[in-house]
C-alpha cells in the first residue's frame, strides 16, 4: 500500500510532465509523447487513475500526447465530442455532461 504523502508527490510529478509535455510539444514531439510514457509508468506505480485535468491529453492507444489540429482532431456530435488521434486513428468518444467539461481545459466550448 502506498502512503498519502507518495500519492501527492506522484501526482505532483504527472502535472509537471504533462506541463512539460505541452511546452516541449512543438519542436520535440516525441519527446511529449515520452513524457506521457513516463507518467503513465507512475501511475501504475501508485496504482492510480489518471487525473481528469489530463485524461484527454493523450492517447489511449499509442500513449502519444494530443494537440488539437496538430496531431488530433476534435468532432462535436449532439450528444458527444469525438478526439481522434492522427498518428494512430484511434477516437474517443467523450459524453458531453457538465462534469467531464469542468475539469478539462482541451475540451472547452470556445
Amino acid at each position: 500500500m502506498v502512503s498519502k504523502k507518495i500519492k501527492e508527490i506522484a501526482l505532483e510529478r504527472i502535472d509537471i510532465l504533462f506541463d512539460l509535455a505541452k511546452k516541449e510539444f512543438k519542436k520535440h514531439p516525441e519527446r511529449s509523447n515520452r513524457y506521457v510514457k513516463i507518467a503513465k509508468k507512475i501511475l501504475m506505480k501508485i496504482q492510480e487513475k489518471m487525473p481528469r485535468k489530463h485524461i484527454y491529453s493523450y492517447c489511449k492507444k499509442c500513449n502519444s500526447y494530443l494537440v488539437i489540429g496538430e496531431n488530433a482532431t476534435k468532432r462535436k456530435k449532439k450528444k458527444f465530442i469525438n478526439l481522434t488521434c492522427k498518428n494512430c486513428g484511434y477516437t474517443r468518444k467523450i459524453y458531453i455532461e457538465a462534469k467531464t467539461l469542468k475539469g478539462n481545459p482541451m475540451l472547452k466550448k470556445k
